[in-house]
């Protein structure tokens, strides 16, 4: 809750125009988890991967473009973090983070159920700790281009970046 309250005040210092640095943000890249029979058969489509890295590449964009977060490059760690699943490393992704020098950090994942039913979802956290701060999630229908990045842009605007967002007693 500190963490919440500690992002909030930041969001809103910025809003009114005080001279206060935005924090530090990364955004990993984000991660599938197929569940659905074609994926089983299948295995990784390439389109889903470029689809998931552009996902990625949206948040990092839109959030950035905001002005709300100094968004910082994950190159020096990308490696590491492909190699581990950041929802269940064990702290890693935290440490990742750290090792970038941000104060918050997103990881994401789309989940796939079949070609008709995917979601979307994104975890903020605080670097120093690793504790989630706030979670947005999205349903999506249709497994293209478009409704990627229509479910992307709708938890960025309407979500990550709404007014009071997470605060206790709002939708």
């Amino acid at each position: 809750m500190r963490a919440l309250l500690a992002v909030t005040v930041l969001l809103l210092s910025s809003a009114v125009g005080h001279a206060a640095e935005p924090p530090k943000l990364a955004v990993f890249d984000f991660e599938m988890i197929d569940t659905s029979l074609q994926g089983e058969m299948n295995g990784k489509r390439s389109d889903e991967q470029e689809r998931l890295k552009r996902t990625g590449d949206q948040v990092r964009g839109e959030l950035g473009e905001s002005g709300k977060f100094q968004i910082l490059d994950i190159a020096p760690v990308n490696a590491a973090a492909h190699q581990n699943n950041l929802q269940a490393c064990g702290g890693c992704d935290a440490k990742l983070a750290r090792q970038l020098g941000v104060d918050l950090y997103i990881t994401g994942t789309v989940q796939k159920v079949s070609n008709l039913i995917l979601n979307v979802n994104v975890y903020l956290h605080d670097a120093e700790t690793g504790r989630l701060i706030t979670v947005a999630s999205a349903d999506m229908r249709g497994n293209t281009d478009e409704s990627w990045s229509r479910a992307t842009h709708y938890l960025v605007k309407e979500r990550l970046l709404a007014p009071n967002y997470g605060a206790p007693g709002a939708r």
